[in-house]
């Protein structure tokens, strides 16, 4: 007999970006550049670095279990806008990670089904395998651009999860608020249709909107949101979901309490608060994308129209291959599997850390 269900058989552990440290101890090289896993390179604000050091004390202390202050906030946050947002319909999650994990569990099970795209976020997959819940992976156009209506062609009677990445990770394409609407409206209604927005804050194309602003559409909505990218608290694991009551209810009846610490609360409230901070970052990230964009397209490379904090690029060689050169130049970029392995992710860093990067392509490609 087995040790493990064949489901979990099927499991292959996520491999995160080479941290720094690993690469230095590995290959002996020094003040390595790491734009592997989508980190905001300037980091957190420093209100919340203030708000950890003070509540540093008090972590011998159980945390808040139902988070009842960050999720007051960011009602009050969410409802700056056209539609208000009532803390009795955000969740939160230790990272947006945990919250895609408690959606496959908790609205799915081994009888129904799910729909997501591919190449998109590996954790959509992994989440669905670790639950038991089939699903039709669908091919993105030219495996770059979202195809909402093939995805609607693949839903069932027993289609209960719907995922879609809005910005999309690892392309960095975006749908826009047209096709968004209609895949709204014209999905069953069983369909629980989650919009992934790890990278919202970056997206400024004319045609991008929110699912936050649809949400009249539809009641089954879940909308993702983290801290880690925009507010640079990716060592703190903070993500939330935004959905009606009765829908994101049932999150916190499968949730393990206690799931976000003390100090990750208390940072992503401070946060919250000091909005240029991340005003200052995203420009610095919309002028350091087209830069970088523009001197990779200069290079002869092909690069996907980018609505998030790093650039997706395709080198015509396997990645495999790209990967390790750049490792021995001193810079961490992610490879893709197939059907993308010519192409690599590549974040968006600070000026001196693109430098590097770009020198280091024009070597590659030289030789």
């Amino acid at each position: 007999m087995s040790l493990v269900p064949e489901n979990v058989e099927r499991l292959i552990p996520y491999v995160p970006g080479k941290p720094v440290e690993e690469l230095e101890r590995e290959l002996g090289i020094q003040n390595a550049v790491k734009l592997a896993s989508n980190e905001n390179p300037v980091g957190p604000s420093p209100k919340a670095i203030d708000a950890m050091r003070a509540h540093a004390s008090g972590v011998h202390r159980y945390p808040d279990a139902a988070t009842w202050a960050l999720r007051s906030d960011l009602a009050a946050f969410h409802s700056r806008g056209a539609s208000a947002v009532h803390m009795d319909e955000i969740v939160l999650g230790n990272g947006s990670n945990e919250l895609i994990d408690l959606i496959c569990r908790t609205y799915a099970g081994p009888s129904d089904h799910a729909v997501i795209g591919v190449p998109s976020f590996v954790c959509y997959h992994l989440g669905l395998t670790a639950a038991n819940v089939p699903f039709d992976a669908v091919p993105l156009r030219e495996h770059l651009f979202w195809d909402l209506e093939a995805m609607a062609a693949k839903v069932t009677a027993k289609t209960k999860l719907f995922f879609v990445a809005n910005p999309n990770n690892p392309t960095g394409t975006h749908v826009g608020r047209a096709a968004v609407e209609r895949l709204l409206k014209e999905l069953p209604e069983q369909v629980v249709v989650v919009l992934d927005e790890a990278y919202v804050q970056f997206a400024d194309a004319d045609d991008y909107v929110s699912g936050l602003e649809l949400r009249g559409l539809r009641e089954r909505l879940i909308v993702l949101r983290t801290f880690s990218k925009a507010y640079g608290l990716a060592a703190n694991r903070v993500g939330y979901a935004i959905g009606q009551k009765d829908v994101v209810s049932y999150l916190n009846r499968v949730r393990a309490p206690f799931n976000v610490n003390t100090l990750a609360q208390v940072a992503a409230r401070a946060a919250l608060q000091d909005p240029e901070h991340v005003e200052r970052y995203v420009a610095l990230n919309r002028t350091e994308r087209a830069r970088i964009t523009e001197a990779l397209e200069g290079l002869g490379l092909r690069v996907a129209p980018s609505q998030a904090n790093f650039v997706f690029a395709d080198f015509g060689r396997p990645n495999k291959e790209v990967y390790d050169r750049m490792l021995r130049m001193g810079v961490i970029i992610r490879p893709m599997p197939a059907p993308v392995d010519t192409w690599l992710r590549i974040t968006v860093g600070r000026p001196e850390e693109n430098d590097r990067l770009l020198e280091a392509v024009r070597e590659l490609v030289a030789s």
